[in-house]
């Protein structure tokens, strides 16, 4: 079997151009996460040896890109390595972004880089989305690889306020998956639920969200 190992992995060259349309001014804060995620994420467990090759395109752009879709409040469930609540963070310094995340080892992470990177727009919680006690304050919520949305849905509806939105970052089944959680969708009364593309511009493949009210 071939070996993997980040010795031997090439790391994606940074698309400059579009790093610094999506982050403008903060760019040198996107490079320098960018830059911790490809030296420390794998050993980590944050993210796999095959990702570095596609670490801008395929992680750090494509949660940029949806950038301009936030305002007020923001909690990003699962917020993992920081994907998308970190980048999200530093391309809109004027929200306040909550990261909502289980383990332990995430959350130091997380806590690390935003020591590192000097931002003041952040509050990471330890907690299961269910079990977060600010339910129903936000004005959007976000997540990225969690789950499908049918199961997404009832960790996620309930922590925005009444007429919030979901903005959920979803890959190219994202249509497939409404039409699977049409039962849910109406459990949790959420309306103009559709699928929107950002980052066309920008990005070879640009970045699909689930966006839909929450009532």
């Amino acid at each position: 079997m071939a070996d993997v190992s980040r010795e031997t992995t090439v790391i994606e060259q940074e698309p400059t151009v579009a790093v610094e349309a999506l982050f403008g001014p903060r760019a040198d804060l996107a490079r320098q996460y960018a830059a911790s995620l490809a030296a420390y994420g794998e050993e980590r467990g944050l993210i796999g040896p095959l990702e570095l090759p596609r670490l801008w395109t395929r992680h750090v752009l494509n949660c940029a890109a949806a950038a301009p879709l936030f305002s007020g409040r923001v909690g990003d469930v699962g917020s993992g390595a920081g994907l998308p609540g970190l980048v999200l963070a530093i391309a809109r310094p004027d929200v306040e972004w909550v990261l909502i995340e289980t383990m332990e080892r995430r959350v130091a992470w997380l806590a690390e880089q935003v020591q590192d990177l000097g931002l003041e727009n952040v509050e990471i919680v330890r907690s299961r989305a269910e079990d977060w006690m600010g339910a129903g304050t936000l004005d959007a919520v976000t997540a990225r690889a969690v789950s499908a949305l049918r199961t997404l849905i009832p960790l996620t509806a309930p922590l925005v306020r009444d007429a919030g939105e979901l903005i959920l970052l979803k890959g190219a089944n994202a249509q497939a998956e409404i039409a699977a959680a049409e039962k849910v969708i109406r459990r949790f009364r959420l309306s103009d639920v559709r699928v929107e593309t950002v980052g066309a511009a920008l990005l070879a493949e640009p970045t699909r969200v689930i966006r839909a009210t929450v009532r």
